[in-house]
């Protein structure tokens, strides 16, 4: 059994997604795994993963909006507010995504639909520099 883990930094421009498919493509790759699991964990609690559209932008502004929404900035019921108006909402949006994702390795290759891409989605609106870990494993 193969096995690699690496540390990917991602650097946000703020609230929403990065793509990060070629990042992680890169890992499994370089494991020269054929046929396993590629696991994606995002080392934060105010940013999240997602599997999600990569053709039309329109999806992830549509998504960004409805986060913003469900999770609003200045709800008067927030008490973990020491880091900002943004800071509570960023851990309820990372709550309803994921911060973790697996994908399936076929063939060498992630096992990605046609449409599908990976994205870190920021929930906080300032710049960050985020940790992801990558681990591959399999034959």
């Amino acid at each position: 059994m193969k096995q690699k883990q690496n540390v990917i930094t991602v650097s946000t421009r703020s609230q929403g997604p990065t793509e990060i498919t070629g990042k992680v493509e890169k890992v499994v790759r370089e494991s020269r795994v054929e046929t396993g699991l590629c696991v994606v964990f995002v080392q934060h609690t105010s940013a999240s993963l997602v599997i999600q559209e990569n053709a039309d932008p329109s999806a992830r502004r549509d998504i960004q909006d409805f986060l913003s929404r469900l999770a609003p900035e200045g709800d008067p019921h927030y008490t973990h507010t020491s880091e900002g108006p943004d800071d509570m909402p960023s851990h309820l949006r990372s709550v309803l995504t994921n911060v973790s994702i697996t994908i399936p390795v076929t063939g060498g290759r992630l096992a990605l639909g046609t449409w599908q891409g990976i994205y870190l989605w920021e929930h906080r609106r300032r710049d960050h520099s985020r940790r992801v870990l990558v681990h591959v494993t399999g034959e």
